[in-house]
């Protein structure tokens, strides 16, 4: 157990341990006589006087978490409470004078408080006694003006109660009880609570805002300010109901004291509209009267900000890591350069392989978008009835099988980063309608959904398809198709940078050897051009499937001719389509030739095997019938049609 344990805690372990404390039984915590402690109580009734109303306040704002304000002097006698009487009654460690320092009640945060002179909470297991890890404590030091250590504030309460912010709140309540010691200054009580409710809506990170029992924003912290975009002047006084649609819960939450986490709710001020993750609960009196309530909240886009970071939604690629040095790709790669410095909508069009998601997440990360999210959606590949929910979000019982408090888009989740449209071209007609307003007025409206939503998005776009003669056909409207081509790029096919492969083939080698520094492959020069004599129609995605295949046939030696895959070499004439072009073509005699002749020959020992019938020596070959027509065309041999 102490391996896990902080080093602070493990440390005071050791301690009890050493000083022979059982963490089996606790030791009676009353070694000062009542003449101590009434004489305890007289010396330090200044500090009680002082922290006895934020004690009060706070425990007002934890009222039914069974937690208990606690004050000490500066040697961990306890000198105050303020709690629920059943949480205080028959124990004497919340006994006026009842010592909780380390000797006597083993690991705790006031004993750390007073080893380390500094804040501390221990939670759980890590209390020393077995009888207190169902507990968790929370304390904070009291200094006077000259910096000595008069009194220590603590919080104790059940360990599934546990908060980020209870330490935080005891802290802002320790540092109000000294500006009140250094001041000696007699305000009201109505003065002291609300300062120190106020330092205490200063520690959190939430936006809060604070209501009355008629749901009446009273208060509002700095983060809700910025938020809101108002002053707190012009938003106290105001209803919560005209804060949100959503009202319910803040009604059950005032009326019935019901308290709510992580709700999805709207929030709108002014022209400012946004969903939020919101939590309340409710303030009662020291009977249990509900007087008011504490609002939380907080953007749901920075939530799912922090949801992307740790699904992977997220760009790794870029432009360094785009190889080859061809005009035609330098110059794709330029432009690229260029689109990541404007906000402007980015159309990727080329064949399939070339690296359009590659591309976009290489622009994504060069531009101001770059901490955001990178959201990828394959328009193909998303079932046309589920299409609009996938992009826009619905909200809760929008549709039979909508998720319980709905869900939000791609729109959404990308907000702030970029949505990358693979396969726009594939995109419903009936849904682009949509997504032209998306372009024209940065709004999103949920399906179910009652008003629109602001999202702050980049669009990149990718197709493989003519989009102007989809504009021709009906399938694409031509409004929404000027909207995503401001900025094109197109991909070239590798076949019109087959200088690259000898790079590639490297690289992709580099990436498969097993010693990170050099290759494990050594490459004839005769595979290097055989390669660069294929068209590849898969582009770089079949080059680089290919070069896995043959690493791995070569199983570490040189790769030569004999490792390349019989039905590769059977495809890899290049044909009238695509002949090899520049200073890669083969001339008479050379490897092309030879297997040009190769082919030939398996065409004629196919023919000649199924007497003459074309479909089956096609089935045999590998390959569909219209293809071994154009072969057998370019290698003259005639047929007789079947």
């Amino acid at each position: 157990m102490e391996s896990k344990l902080r080093s602070e805690v493990a440390s005071s372990w050791m301690r009890c341990q050493a000083a022979g404390l059982d963490p089996q039984v606790l030791e009676d915590p009353l070694d000062l006589s009542d003449a101590e402690v009434l004489d305890l109580i007289g010396k330090k009734g200044e500090l009680i006087r002082h922290a006895r109303p934020f004690m009060v306040q706070l425990h007002k704002f934890l009222s039914g978490s069974g937690f208990v304000l606690l004050l000490f002097d500066e040697t961990g006698h306890l000198l105050e409470t303020v709690g629920d009487a059943k949480m205080l009654r028959g124990t004497r460690h919340f006994a006026r004078g009842a010592s909780w320092a380390e000797p006597r009640l083993g690991s705790n945060a006031v004993g750390m408080v007073l080893s380390s002179g500094h804040p501390f909470q221990i939670s759980g297991s890590e209390h020393y006694h077995r009888l207190l890890q169902s507990w968790t404590s929370a304390a904070a030091p009291i200094f006077s003006e000259g910096g000595k250590l008069v009194g220590i504030l603590g919080l104790a309460g059940p360990a599934s109660g546990a908060h980020a912010h209870t330490l935080g709140m005891v802290l802002a309540s320790t540092k109000a009880v000294e500006r009140e010691l250094k001041v000696r200054l007699k305000h009201n009580e109505m003065v002291l609570l609300d300062n120190h409710f106020s330092s205490i809506l200063l520690t959190v990170s939430d936006a809060v805002i604070v209501l009355d029992v008629e749901g009446v924003v009273i208060q509002i912290n700095p983060v809700a300010e910025r938020l809101l975009g108002a002053s707190h002047r012009n938003v106290v006084g105001t209803r919560m109901d005209d804060l949100t649609r959503d009202s319910l819960p803040i009604h059950g939450l005032l009326g019935r004291g019901v308290e709510f986490n992580d709700r999805e709710m709207e929030i709108h001020w002014g022209r400012g509209r946004y969903n939020c993750l919101a939590s309340g609960r409710p303030i009662r009196d020291e009977s249990a009267t509900v007087i008011g309530g504490v609002f939380f909240f907080n953007p749901i886009h920075k939530i799912k900000q922090l949801v992307n970071r740790f699904s992977g939604a997220e760009a790794t690629f870029r432009f360094e890591d785009i190889l080859g040095e061809a005009k035609v790709l330098k110059k794709a790669i330029h432009l690229g350069h260029l689109a990541s410095q404007n906000n402007s909508n980015v159309l990727l069009t080329g064949d399939s392989g070339t690296g359009k998601e590659m591309f976009a997440q290489a622009i994504h990360n060069r531009s101001r978008r770059a901490e955001g999210p990178f959201i990828a959606v394959n328009c193909g590949a998303i079932p046309r009835e589920l299409i609009a929910s996938e992009l826009f979000g619905y909200q809760e019982g929008s549709f039979t099988g909508a998720n319980k408090g709905g869900r939000p888009g791609k729109f959404e989740l990308a907000s702030g980063g970029t949505l990358f449209l693979d396969e726009i071209g594939d995109m419903p007609i009936e849904q682009q309608v949509a997504l032209l307003r998306v372009l024209q007025d940065h709004t999103i409206t949920r399906i179910g959904g009652e008003g629109p939503l602001a999202v702050d998005v980049r669009i990149i776009c990718a197709t493989n398809k003519d989009l102007p003669g989809a504009i021709q056909k009906g399938t694409l409207r031509e409004d929404l198709y000027y909207r995503l081509n401001v900025s094109p790029i197109r991909l070239p096919s590798l076949r019109e940078h087959l200088e690259d492969i000898p790079l590639l083939v490297a690289a992709f080698l580099r990436k498969l050897a097993p010693q990170p520094n050099g290759l494990s492959h050594v490459v004839d020069q005769t595979v290097v051009e055989t390669l660069q004599a294929y068209s590849w129609p898969g582009n770089v995605r079949e080059l680089q499937n290919a070069v896995e295949r043959i690493a791995h046939a070569a199983n570490g030696s040189q790769i030569t001719l004999e490792h390349l895959p019989e039905e590769f070499l059977s495809r890899l004439h290049a044909t009238p389509e695509h002949p090899a072009s520049g200073s890669h073509s083969l001339g008479p005699g050379t490897l092309r030739q030879q297997l040009d002749q190769q082919e030939k020959n398996e065409l004629m020992a196919a023919l000649l095997q199924h007497k003459g019938c074309l479909t089956k020596s096609a089935n045999a070959l590998g390959m569909s019938r219209n293809t071994l027509y154009r072969r057998l065309k370019y290698h003259g041999i005639e047929t007789r049609k079947q």
